[in-house]
């Protein structure tokens, strides 16, 4: 069976490549934008074209398996995991940089067996980077082999994050208020690229030490959480415990040391988790 997960890697692969090359070329075009649950939460046309392109084409290949997918979450279909092989995909990470042409934007899919991520492909296609991870077999980036800095020492650490969709003030003080705290330790610095994925394999490339948020979703994190752990770095839930896909927040870290040390230090956003249950 492990072969078989390995066809679908490939398969994954190819197809991020070719949605990739869509999603740059309609950057050349004028973008249509939507709102979603604010007014900072995009959606444009890409995106949801994007996501039928890769359900179709997985489909037709392996019909007998699930799908989890934020656009069609966003219309009304639910983001239940199972234990059946579940594509887990965002067909653009980094929405808003899209609509801007801030040149960060990933096709991320992610694949699931039993709940467990057996590997992930994010395709950075502006960059043309493509990260994989496949559980037990490495991480690598456009074939290179990928390893975490192994920084274990927070006041050495740069570490990114982003501010959210929230608009809500009192989620923005939480928001900012954390990011002081681990400032104040103090650290190098924080930065924010503005894809959840492409941060998280910046922590696997060991150009950032951590990364964490809250308010994101499985897509966002389900292909680069493999990535990040295949680099040899860790992923905890924001209060220190172990990580929770389903639970819409995250801390990847290129170490133990340093994700424990940064839930020391976050105060929690309140939740609803992807499965629908409250936090």
């Amino acid at each position: 069976m492990a072969d078989h997960w390995q066809e679908c890697m490939e398969f994954a692969v190819q197809v991020a490549r070719e949605a990739g090359a869509v999603v740059c070329a309609a950057l050349k075009e004028d973008v249509f934008v939507m709102v979603k649950s604010s007014p900072a939460d995009l959606v444009t046309a890409t995106d949801q074209k994007v996501e039928e392109m890769i359900i179709s084409s997985i489909k037709e290949k392996y019909p007998s398996h699930s799908f989890i997918g934020e656009e069609s979450v966003a219309a009304g279909q639910g983001s239940t995991l199972t234990d059946n092989p579940t594509w887990i995909i965002d067909p653009i990470d980094g929405t808003t940089n899209f609509v801007h042409r801030f040149p960060f934007v990933a096709v991320s899919i992610g694949f699931a067996v039993k709940k467990q991520v057996e590997f992930g492909v994010v395709y950075s296609c502006v960059e043309d980077k493509m990260y994989t991870g496949r559980k037990g077999r490495g991480a690598h980036c456009n074939g290179q082999k990928l390893q975490v800095s192994g920084q274990k020492d927070i006041t050495k650490s740069m570490i990114v994050t982003e501010l959210g969709s929230n608009r809500n003030p009192e989620v923005i003080k939480t928001v900012l208020s954390n990011m002081e705290r681990l400032l104040c330790i103090p650290i190098h610095g924080i930065r924010a690229v503005g894809t959840a994925a492409v941060n998280m394999c910046l922590v696997a490339t060991g150009g950032a030490d951590a990364y964490y948020e809250m308010g994101i979703h499985c897509w966002d994190m389900a292909a680069a959480s493999v990535i990040v752990t295949e680099a040899g770095g860790v992923v905890l839930d924001t209060t220190g415990g172990p990580f929770d896909l389903m639970s819409c927040r995250i801390i990847a870290a290129s170490s133990k040391e340093i994700g424990e040390r940064i839930s020391k230090e976050l105060h929690l956003i309140p939740l609803v988790r992807d499965d629908d249950k409250k936090e």
